[in-house]
């Protein structure tokens, strides 16, 4: 299993998981938003955007999670139990990633622009389709097997909060004076998006203002915070100067020569490669794991009522060509 290192963008404190909007004019956002009126961002509440001052591209601050994914489509999620070779989780799995969980850890980053981005002036909404992004990765990780996070039918709903092998304890001792590894605690992989290894749970731990370094139990106990950490992965970069998921998805990442050298274009694929590096992408049309999270992608944009075809051609869909942004440093999807 290879390891991943996170840098932090915008600490985060969780007070009983409560429905929060945070203030647009805060910590990293200040130097990139500012607050403007944009009366076409299609929210309940015509109110405040931020936008983001170099392109004028909408982030509605007011803007809600809620409104891009229903309850309704969020629970199609789950499997539909019949016989045969289709895995159906149980009756836990269905109460532990709840369509309430999710909105509420949502809620930590939508003044951020997760599930709430507008382009063109307010004018195109990315929101329901950065969710079924960010569900596709959940939904080719989160396994409904025994064998552990592997690929399984898009069928199936989303199912267990830790990996199943539980053995390896992910201590990487070069990280002891910063994040040492608490006695008898395992960093294997936990949450809705998997995070390994004491420095990753220290990571978030320092970010999200929740002691996972010394309790990683936290994420598979509570899917608010399994939910709040796997889209503080999707929202925080890998290293500085790099982009997050979130930034290659909607755009506000612009690629350089050597990226556009790399063949790494701003789409679905390269969130692929912020989040999997060589492990998936760069090895040709025929990968396997690269093509279950671009089925689960389609699959789920359907699922929210978005028409597959949206998702654009093949080479924003696929990172097959893409040369990785950090060779062997991301995990397993």
């Amino acid at each position: 299993m290879q390891k991943m290192e996170y840098k932090w963008i915008v600490p985060f404190t969780i007070l009983a998981f409560i429905l929060v909007l945070v203030n647009c004019d805060s910590s990293y956002y200040r130097s990139r938003y500012v607050q403007k009126r944009c009366p076409c961002c299609h929210t309940y509440r015509r109110d405040y955007c931020c936008m983001l001052m170099e392109e004028g591209e909408g982030v509605c601050c007011n803007g809600n999670v809620s409104q891009n994914v229903r309850h309704s489509q969020f629970s199609r999620l789950s499997p539909y139990g019949r016989t045969g070779k289709t895995y159906k989780p149980s009756s836990w799995s269905k109460e532990f990633w709840n369509y309430k969980s999710f909105i509420t850890a949502a809620a930590q980053y939508q003044p951020y622009g997760f599930g709430t981005t507008y382009k063109d002036g307010g004018q195109v909404s990315l929101g329901t389709m950065e969710i079924a992004a960010l569900l596709a990765h959940i939904g080719s990780a989160v396994t409904c097997d025994d064998k552990g996070y592997v690929s399984r039918p898009v069928t199936c709903g989303l199912c267990n909060s830790k990996e199943k092998n539980t053995s390896f304890h992910y201590c990487d001792e070069h990280y002891k004076d910063i994040y040492p590894c608490a006695p008898g605690v395992a960093y294997y992989g936990r949450g809705a998006l998997p995070i390994y290894w004491n420095y990753n749970y220290g990571e978030a731990t320092k970010d999200l203002n929740v002691d996972l370094l010394n309790h990683p139990e936290y994420i598979e106990k509570n899917a608010t915070l399994a939910f709040l950490v796997a889209i503080w992965r999707w929202m925080t970069p890998i290293k500085e100067n790099q982009p997050s998921a979130h930034d290659v998805f909607i755009g506000d990442w612009k690629p350089t020569k050597n990226d556009s050298l790399a063949k790494r274009v701003s789409g679905f694929g390269t969130t692929m490669n912020v989040l999997y590096g060589d492990l998936v992408c760069g090895k040709g049309n025929n990968e396997k794991s690269m093509n279950n999270i671009i089925k689960y992608y389609l699959h789920y944009l359907n699922l929210t009522g978005v028409n597959p075809n949206k998702a654009g051609p093949h080479e924003l869909l696929s990172c097959a060509d893409q040369l990785p942004f950090n060779p062997s440093v991301a995990l397993y999807p």
